[in-house]
């Protein structure tokens, strides 16, 4: 059997893979990372890989999943080193990580993941968790109702939600004299760090006032993170470990591309990301605005038009004229809701994500992308429409891309896969899918059980046309629902 990848079986990777620059045991743990899943090891860890090599050991991470063990179970035998596939169209290049010190699962041993959370040497506490684990309700509030948080308030020492394990930490921490630990966001949430502020906030109000006043003083700084990341398949593991020489149980694949864009707000220290391309602004907003309406929306409405068309690929979908077509009216409606005042280049980003679709190298797989529409879509898809409409403009393709989520969610177990995508709604979603409701009405029903623009005084004009878009794609097919919008004035 090919032996594995660890510290011991290092020396045997041949010349032209990147390792490690550094005695990964003088690293001492710095940062907590919450979600410790692919992109995490593509983005993330790679930018603090780099501050290692350059000396600043004291920036390790560990990883905390708080759900799944899988990527424990594959890195733990490696000691957590893993392979960072960088695929691009002149080939690929293969960098081993070592800046995961240790991966484990919080459910296995909330105390654990809480005695990490209150090292005193670490000082930044990172997240990739997905939208729906920040358990907001159709407002965008602490969902107090969720079985998670109410379980977190009656039991604040074992711990099941990221708030839970996080503002539990922050008392210890306050009680022991130690100083708060920045939290830094890493997820496609508009303001993602204000928001966490807020949620947290709410959650420490829920069991003590003073708390909750402590919790208000933590630094939340917002970031915008950017690097595709499909998932890896058996093939990858099998190419990568054959130029290895080893097993990588779970190497990553990525492309040549990555941004990272924070807002430099960190009272308890932070490495010198800025030396290795990190963006340290004043404001992120306009940064992840950009990205979740051109890049992120682009992505979403690529992945629910190519679901529909047969496309399992980014490249494969977007490589349709038709799809290509669409996607750059989309870009153009959106560009248009973007700060004209921000200096920001849409031009040359344009540009960039057009060669980073074209990108066949990378199978980003659309069903990767499809997942979690109803939590994706409100930031990538919907507040763009509405901005188009409070300037007296339409979102005729924004709202297609809306359109095809909703017909490609009730294709599911007919024309497409059962379990294709998933979404945090598809109880109501299946439910109504059975319903055979006209499209009016199941345009309405879905957007009551997403909260889609619920207080927006454009909610009816929106409901409009998403039900006209699902009428023709029900009735007449992707192709025709596309060529109805071929030459539509912006």
């Amino acid at each position: 059997m090919i032996e594995r990848l660890s510290s011991t079986s290092l020396r045997a990777l041949p010349a032209s893979v990147e390792t490690p620059r550094y005695d990964r045991a003088t690293v001492t743990p710095g940062i907590v990372h919450l979600g410790v899943g692919a992109f995490h090891r593509a983005h993330q860890a790679d930018y603090v890989e780099q501050c290692l090599a350059a000396g600043e050991t004291g920036w390790g991470i560990i990883g905390a999943s708080l759900q799944s063990a899988s990527t424990r179970d594959a890195l733990e035998p490696q000691d957590g080193l893993y392979t960072l596939a960088i695929r691009g169209s002149g080939g690929e290049k293969l960098r081993v990580i070592g800046s995961i010190l240790s991966v484990f699962v919080a459910p296995q041993d909330p105390a654990r993941l809480l005695r990490a959370l209150t090292d005193p040497r670490v000082r930044i506490v990172t997240l990739t968790i997905t939208e729906k684990a920040y358990l907001r309700n159709s407002v965008g509030d602490l969902d107090t109702a969720h079985s998670a948080i109410v379980a977190d308030l009656a039991n604040p020492s074992t711990p099941r939600s990221a708030h839970g394990y996080l503002v539990e930490a922050l008392a210890r921490r306050r009680a022991a004299g130690t100083q708060p630990f920045t939290i830094l966001s890493c997820d496609n949430l508009p303001a993602n760090g204000q928001t966490l502020h807020r949620l947290l906030v709410q959650f420490a109000g829920l069991r003590d006032p003073d708390l909750a006043a402590h919790v208000k003083s933590v630094s939340c700084p917002s970031s915008m993170v950017d690097r595709i990341v499909p998932a890896t398949t058996d093939a990858d593991r099998d190419r990568v470990s054959q130029t290895l020489g080893l097993r990588d149980a779970w190497p990553v694949m990525t492309e040549p591309f990555s941004q990272w864009v924070i807002e430099d707000d960190f009272p308890a220290g932070r490495p010198q990301w800025e030396k290795f391309g990190v963006e340290m602004v004043r404001d992120v907003r306009p940064f992840e605005e950009m990205k979740l309406r051109l890049l992120n929306g682009a992505h979403s409405s690529i992945a629910y038009l190519g679901l529909l068309a047969g496309h399992d690929t980014v490249a494969k979908s977007f490589g349709d004229p038709a799809i290509r077509r669409f996607v750059t009216a989309l870009w153009r409606e959106a560009e248009a809701t973007l700060p004209k005042d921000a200096g920001l280049d849409t031009r040359s980003y344009v540009a960039a994500l057009t060669e980073r679709f074209d990108n066949t190298a990378l199978a980003h797989r659309t069903a990767q992308i499809a997942n979690d529409g109803s939590q994706k879509l409100p930031q990538r898809i919907v507040g763009s429409a509405l901005d188009r409409l409070d300037s007296g403009k339409e979102a005729n393709h924004l709202m297609l891309a809306v359109a095809a989520w909703i017909r490609a969610a009730e294709l599911r177990g007919k024309e497409l896969p059962t379990g294709l995508f998933t979404d945090p709604l598809d109880a109501g979603l299946e439910a109504i899918a059975a319903s055979g409701l006209p499209a009016a009405d199941t345009t309405a029903a879905v957007f009551d059980a997403a909260g889609f623009a619920g207080r927006s005084v454009h909610r009816a004009r929106l409901q409009d046309l998403v039900a006209r878009h699902l009428e023709m794609l029900r009735r007449e097919g992707l192709a025709a629902a596309l060529a109805s919008l071929d030459g539509e004035n912006l």
